[in-house]
Formats: structure tokens, C-alpha cells, sequence
């Protein structure tokens, strides 16, 4: 060390005080404190690599004292006799902790999802994040996705498991092995771990939704739907329930937009279907005298069935499940989802209709016998028919006609 240095102590670097211009305290082979006119006050090493003249930033006082700072000039004059320059493997380092932290688990997840999300529902893409949110991320949201093991995520899957939710375990098992393939196509992972999960977890039994699909049951729960004592506009949305059997949340998130009442249709666009298909549900009669009754209370409104809190969000989705316990029918008899099992399994048993004219209405994915997919006229002229003839038979049944009964399996 040069005479004329003399070495720094904790004293005077904590009592530096900053000046008018910025100055050095050397403490010796290259290190020295930066104290700038703020007050910062910032570790530098001044060294050689190859003839040229460097300078390393070890950090600023207090986080790095000024034993860590000697340290770090020991360690730089290490890689300097092996021929490194300790300026680059700091740069690779940084670099390196960049890389890791662009290439998380949730980085990459929440990627995918922006991307994906513009051809799901809004509710579908909310219900996604929630559950990446609440089951993955928290674990291993900031590990490098190309890092997981099969082991450690099935780990986090048996935590939710644990909890009872078997069926949530197996779909968080699905959306992690869209995004761990995501990462590989995009070059931040070699493969899909979750694809060597196949069998580990619980088995679930497929449940179908409960549905009331005996006519006479089917004339119990209409003649309930028009008593019902709640408000109109919920009403409405359980008339219009089994007469257009769309999904639920088809139904409640309808707009004015959608509906021609004098050509008695309801174009619904693509972006709002599940399948990501635009569709046209014929209207009946009975259809549309409900919908101009609704209009001249909510026609201001952007929805059919707008929130009671405000006009400018449609109904919650528990609304119409909710309405059907208050009325006596519990969840393993009726929900909200139930009336197109009903009207599939009416339409088919009982009217005669053809299937594939019942599922073009149900907006399920039909093909041709060329193998082209269904767009949103295909039978519109069978459908109209169809819709109408549905309609009439539900009012026969409220009336008390004579109720044919389900063709029994032979």
C-alpha cells in the first residue's frame, strides 16, 4: 500500500460527509469510497485486465461494510491472477439472475395465460389465474420452469389433494402442462414434467351435472319457475332458462346487443362462446314475448339480467343455483347447467328430434359427414322449428297435458 494512503475504519467511512463535488477515501489496492453530493456512499475498485484500465462496483455503504468491501477486492484480485476479469463475471452473473427470474414458473405462466386469454371466456381466464395464484404459484412461482422436477410438482398437486379437492388437483395437473409445454416451445424448458404424472394422482369420477329430465318433474319445476317470488328480471333469466338452454353464464352475461327481437334471434359472437364459435339461437314465441316484457326494464341497460348493485355488470353466476334452493331444489337435483341435459334428453327421448340438430343448438362441436365444423346457420330452418316445438311442449307440461313418458333402454 502506498504511503500516502492510510487505511479506512468504519468510523470515518460512516462519517463521511458529502461535499460539493464528488470524492474518493482510498483505503488501498484499488478500493476506495465514492461519496457523492447526495450523501451516497458507493464502493469502487479501480483495476487492470489486458492494459486496460477498469473500475467494479462492490455496492453501496451501509449494505456492504467495509469488511465485505475488502473481501470483494480479494476476491477480484483472485480472478485477476487466474486472467479473469472480475468486471465480466459480474456482468455474467447478473445476467444469469435476469435470466432465472424471466424464466420463472409464474413469469412464463402469466405469459401463457395473456396469450391464451384472448380466445377464453372472461370468467374462464379469471378462474385460471385464481387458481394458479392460489395453488402454484406461492411454491413455485419463482423457481426457473426448466428446474421443476416431476416429483416437486406433484408434491404441490398433493397439497391440494389433501384438501379434498381431487378434481382442482387434476386440472391444475392440466393448465401446468399447457404452460411447461408453452416453455419448451419458447425455449425456457426441455419438457413437460407433468406429463410424467400420468396415474399419480387420485382418480376422479366424471359427475355429470344433476338435471331434472322426467317430464312430470320437468311440469313441477316450470309451474315453480312462474311462481316465483323473487325479482323479475331473475325471473326472466329462469324463464328463458329451459326455453334457450345456452350455458349458464351464456345466459346471464346476455347483452341487448345480441338479440333481433323482430327476426326472433340471438347472435351470440364468437368470443363468448366456449367453443369460440359464433352462434345463433333461434327464439320462439314464448321466447320473445319474456324478452320484450324484460326490455322495458333493463333495455337501458348493456345487459338482460344486470346486477342489482349496478346496471353495468350482469347477475353473479350463483343467482340462478341460488334461486333453485330457495324454491326447494337442491344441488344434486337442479342447477343452472341442468336445463340443456334436459332439453337434449327431452328433445331426443321424447320429441323424436334428430341429434345432431339438438347439438348444432347446443353449440357442441358437430361435424359433417365432410368433416367441415358446424358454423353458426348450420339446420337454421330445423332449429327454428325445433325451438319452437320445445317451447310448446313445455307450456303443455305447465298446463297439465298429457305427459309422455321417456322411452325406456331396451
Amino acid at each position: 500500500m502506498p504511503k500516502n494512503i492510510q487505511p479506512m475504519t468504519e468510523m470515518r467511512v460512516k462519517t463521511a460527509k458529502p461535499k460539493e463535488k464528488d470524492y474518493k477515501l482510498a483505503d488501498g489496492g484499488g478500493l476506495y469510497l465514492l461519496v457523492t453530493t447526495t450523501g451516497g456512499k458507493l464502493w469502487r475498485c479501480d483495476y487492470r485486465h489486458n492494459g486496460k484500465r477498469k473500475t467494479a462496483a462492490f455496492g453501496a455503504y451501509p449494505a456492504v461494510s467495509l469488511t465485505d468491501a475488502r473481501q470483494r477486492r480479494e476476491d477480484a484480485k483472485k480472478l485477476l491472477a487466474n486472467g479473469v476479469d472480475p468486471g465480466e463475471v459480474k456482468k455474467a452473473q447478473k445476467a444469469a439472475t435476469v435470466a432465472e427470474s424471466e424464466n420463472s414458473f409464474e413469469v412464463v405462466a402469466r405469459e401463457w395465460h395473456s396469450r391464451q386469454k384472448t380466445i377464453w371466456t372472461e370468467g374462464h381466464a379469471e378462474r385460471t389465474m385464481q387458481r394458479l395464484e392460489r395453488d402454484i404459484f406461492l411454491t413455485l412461482g419463482n423457481r426457473p420452469i426448466g428446474e421443476i422436477t416431476p416429483p416437486e410438482l406433484l408434491a404441490v398437486l398433493r397439497r391440494i389433494e389433501s384438501r379434498g379437492a381431487h378434481e382442482t388437483a387434476h386440472r391444475a395437473r392440466f393448465v401446468c402442462g399447457q404452460i411447461f409445454r408453452y416453455a419448451v416451445a419458447t425455449g425456457r424448458a426441455e419438457r413437460d414434467p407433468s406429463a410424467d404424472l400420468k396415474g399419480a394422482l387420485t382418480p376422479v369420477k366424471v359427475k355429470h351435472h344433476p338435471a331434472i329430465t322426467d317430464p312430470k318433474e320437468v311440469a313441477h319445476l316450470l309451474r315453480a319457475i312462474d311462481g316465483y317470488k323473487g325479482t323479475f328480471v331473475v325471473r326472466c333469466a329462469f324463464q328463458l332458462a329451459p326455453l334457450l338452454f345456452v350455458r349458464p353464464g351464456e345466459l346471464r352475461e346476455a347483452e341487448w346487443s345480441e338479440f333481433d327481437l323482430d327476426a326472433a334471434e340471438r347472435n351470440i359472437p364468437a368470443e363468448r362462446m366456449k367453443m369460440r364459435v359464433a352462434h345463433l339461437v333461434p327464439l320462439s314465441r314464448q321466447a320473445v314475448e319474456i324478452l320484450r316484457e324484460l326490455h322495458a326494464l333493463t333495455g337501458r341497460s348493456r345487459y338482460l339480467f344486470p346486477n342489482l348493485r349496478s346496471f353495468h355488470r350482469c347477475m353473479s353466476d350463483n343467482t340462478i343455483n341460488a334461486a333453485l334452493r330457495s324454491m326447494g331444489f337442491d344441488k344434486d337435483t337442479m342447477t343452472g347447467h341442468g336445463f340443456r341435459a334436459m332439453a337434449r334428453t327431452i328433445l331426443d327421448e321424447v320429441l323424436q328430434i334428430r341429434p345432431d340438430i339438438i347439438e348444432h343448438q347446443l353449440a357442441h362441436a358437430v361435424k359433417d359427414p365432410n368433416g367441415r365444423a358446424y358454423n353458426r346457420t348450420a339446420h337454421l330452418a330445423e332449429r327454428r322449428k325445433m325451438m319452437q316445438t320445445w317451447a310448446d311442449y313445455l307450456d303443455g307440461l305447465k298446463s297439465g297435458a298429457k305427459v309422455i313418458p321417456l322411452r325406456k333402454a331396451e
